[in-house]
């Protein structure tokens, strides 16, 4: 550990996050791609992570937001699939090639483009996550595979990690107060099988695997789009040079990421945290000398007289 002196921990590049989190010689960082482009919306994922998780329903209530009946990431969906129906011309094929349309293309019937954008979404178990950052108790903690998990029988309910998260994620369940979240299925990859969701995807839009290997196969991926052309396919989370320090869950998306409802330039939300404490510092450290000198003017006209 003696190589982590000096080091800023909360943002930056960091490219062995289990080693620095203190796992001695851990193995290859796991982690989540989701390609938008073959989910059909199935919800298999949805319902495998509330099943081996012993996941609470979430109400299932009708939204009036097509099939979307979960909205959002939350305490009780860890999984989310989102349904997305636009009205804008399709990318296709070039003439002479048998892609057909590209992923989700249809037609209203009334000779309109449509398409429906799918897509599951889950905890992006950041490279540098505020959510363990923030935790006073120790129940957000690095396994020894990369990614973030919630000890719930630790967690004391404080909250602290619910605004932390860039991607509002994490979230408190009103029966105990207590913070839950996906964990990747930390016991199902300790034992050397897929998480859940992975496992149940029947099109294989959720992969599960070394997150090196994943981003080269996700680059591939994405130029085979390009070649048909869906120019609009790109990566999100991908990069380990952005505000999180790249995530453990990345994505490949068909439209900009508002479109799902993803920000598009997430940033760790402690990543100013030391200048903030040194600002705060020397303010505080101001105020006192000013006190100070306030005190000792008085005092000397007080000798004075």
């Amino acid at each position: 550990m003696s190589g982590l002196v000096g080091r800023n921990l909360l943002a930056g590049a960091e490219p062995d996050v289990a080693a620095d989190a203190g796992h001695p010689d851990p193995p290859p960082r796991m982690g989540f791609f989701t390609d938008t482009s073959v989910c059909i919306g199935c919800k298999a994922c949805e319902v495998a992570c509330k099943e081996w998780n012993s996941v609470p329903e979430d109400g299932l209530e009708f939204t009036g937001m097509s099939y979307d009946n979960t909205q959002q990431l939350g305490a009780d969906t860890w999984r989310h699939v989102a349904f997305i129906e636009q009205r804008k011309p399709i990318g296709r094929a070039e003439p002479g090639t048998d892609h057909g349309e590209s992923p989700g293309a249809a037609s209203d019937g009334n000779g309109t483009d449509m398409r429906w954008l799918m897509a599951s979404d889950v905890c992006k178990h950041c490279t540098h996550a505020a959510c363990l950052d923030v935790c006073p108790t120790g129940s957000l903690f690095r396994t020894e595979f990369g990614t973030v998990v919630v000890q719930e029988d630790i967690c004391n309910g404080c909250g602290y990690c619910i605004p932390a998260c860039p991607f509002g994620v994490i979230d408190q369940r009103k029966e105990d107060g207590r913070a839950w979240k996906c964990t990747l299925c930390y016991d199902r990859i300790g034992g050397g099988l897929e998480p859940a969701c992975a496992k149940a995807c029947p099109t294989d839009s959720i992969q599960y695997g070394p997150l090196d290997e994943l981003r080269e196969r996700a680059a591939l991926r994405v130029e085979q789009l390009h070649d048909i052309g869906v120019e609009d396919a790109r990566l999100y989370g991908h990069d380990p040079d952005d505000g999180v320090g790249g995530d453990g869950a990345f994505f490949l998306l068909l439209d900009e990421p508002e479109v799902y409802g993803l920000p598009p330039d997430p940033v760790v939300t402690t990543r100013d945290m030391p200048s903030m404490w040194r600002h705060a510092g020397m303010a505080a450290a101001a105020m006192l000398g000013g006190l100070a000198a306030v005190f000792a003017v008085h005092g000397r006209e007080g000798g004075a007289r």
